[in-house]
């Protein structure tokens, strides 16, 4: 059997002597979870699709799937001591799955062109909420709608960049598990003082009844599918993220415990979400279901009709950018860690270069929103829309499959590095070997669009 030779380009540069602390690993790793999706997508996909029911639906999700793939992907970084692509190579010494492995970097790569756009948006808001001129009228809408339309999103999305660049160029230790360490503790101060001021509004019970009271009978299986993949991606997975992460951990580090501690702090950061979002939605007659411009759009009404609400719609959306900001360095470690590895840059070279081609290729999506790029589309979606759609619906379902697939069948140590023996060690397997990559091809194939015909019968 000819012996695979380790090609230099697949080395694992990324694993240098920078390592997170025990608790800067997990306050990283939540801050990753902790992103836009659980304030913003969450709260409109839980109106849409059954409140409560949907909530204990998602939990569900949570355990079936989105454990044991972050079990999964942690234990395939700290073993391969590599990049998002590179691990899957050392482990396998297969180029094929160093490729499989590289899909999750690209989606990192692409998510981050868009995602530096809405981070940018929530920046912009945080600065006219402390100002009168968000709340001088009504028109709330006609106001987001002309932002977007013009090149001032440009100048947030640099913003974005420039700080995300900062911090990670200042590595692990001293960058990224810094940075978390600081902020993560702030955003849980915020949500605690947003959600006692949601539960004082009028009426704000029915918004926590409709949240908390389950129904069952508006669940279907589309309810299922649309739990299990924000399940999914509210865990940050498919994207290489807890891969890299993985690869800067102590071999002491507990990763039982810190599956458990990211798992309860994501699920506790929807909850408190729900408890903002939908007394304040209910006490002011918003409809939460009506998707993404409830943030920009309809909250804001609110915010000015509340006593405070400037103070409070200032703290909403400087929240709204703490979370994008700490998502958002996770999300451009992966393609850093793996230009380092690949191209043997120093850490300040890669940042650089990333985070120029990210902004750049990131232009055509902050102009496609508004008046300038806003008529151009490509299969009838705008610009932005299809890569958000690429890379979430398809890029990262896949990015998870394959490492169900890989910890499965191929490198079959996840529950050993994990630290699990007896039941446990059984019980993953069974997991990743069987309910995971069943449940995660079933969300690549609803996110694809490939079950539409069903669902709109």
């Amino acid at each position: 059997m000819k012996k695979s030779k380790v090609s230099p380009s697949l080395d694992n540069q990324p694993a240098s002597s920078d390592r997170f602390s025990s608790s800067g690993f997990i306050l990283t790793a939540i801050g990753s979870a902790v992103g836009l999706g659980n304030m913003w997508k969450f709260p409109y996909i839980t109106g849409q699709y059954g409140g409560a029911a949907f909530f204990l639906l998602f939990i569900v999700c949570l355990l079936l799937v989105g454990l044991p793939v972050l079990i999964a992907e942690m234990t395939i970084g700290r073993s391969g001591r590599g990049n998002a692509s590179s691990s899957f190579f050392l482990l396998s010494k297969s180029r094929t799955w160093g490729a499989f492995g590289f899909v999750s970097v690209f989606a990192s790569f692409m998510i981050m062109t868009f995602y530096a756009v809405v981070a940018g948006w929530t920046m912009h808001y945080a600065a006219l909420s402390f100002t009168d001129s968000l709340y001088a009228d009504n028109m709330y809408k006609e106001r987001f709608v002309s932002f977007t339309s013009g090149y001032v999103p440009l100048f947030w999305q640099a913003v974005v960049m420039i700080i995300t660049g900062w911090v990670v160029g200042k590595g692990i230790s001293g960058g990224i598990e810094k940075f978390n360490k600081v902020l993560i503790p702030g955003l849980v101060i915020l949500l605690l003082g947003l959600m006692i001021r949601s539960l004082t509004l009028p009426n704000a019970m029915a918004g926590v009844e409709f949240f908390l009271k389950p129904d069952f009978s508006k669940l279907s299986a589309e309810s299922a599918l649309v739990a299990l993949g924000h399940a999914f991606f509210s865990l940050s997975l498919g994207m290489g993220i807890m891969i890299t992460y993985g690869a800067y951990t102590h071999r002491s580090q507990s990763l039982k415990g810190a599956t458990l501690a990211i798992g309860a702090g994501d699920l506790i950061y929807a909850f408190i979400a729900g408890l903002i979002i939908f007394p304040t939605s209910f006490a002011f007659g918003i409809e939460p279901s009506q998707g993404p411009g409830l943030v920009f759009m309809a909250l804001p009404a609110a915010f000015a009709a509340m006593p405070f609400g400037q103070l409070f719609g200032g703290l909403f959306f400087v929240l709204l950018a703490i979370a994008a900001l700490t998502s958002a360095v996770s999300i451009l470690e992966v393609p850093v860690a793996y230009a380092m590895g690949k191209w043997n840059w120093s850490r300040i070279k890669a940042t650089t270069l990333v985070s120029a081609a990210c902004f750049v290729l990131g232009v055509p999506s902050a102009l496609s929103a508004g008046a300038i790029l806003g008529g151009f589309t490509i299969a009838g979606k705008p610009i932005m829309d299809l890569i958000e759609y690429v890379a979430s619906n398809v890029l990262l379902p896949f990015g998870g499959l394959v490492v169900t697939l890989f910890a499965g069948y191929v490198w079959t140590k996840s529950a050993k590095e994990a630290g699990l023996d007896g039941f446990g060690h059984k019980l993953l397997m069974f997991m990743l070997r069987y309910v995971s990559p069943l449940l995660t091809l079933l969300v690549l194939l609803y996110t694809a669009g490939l079950f539409d015909r069903f669902f709109n019968k």
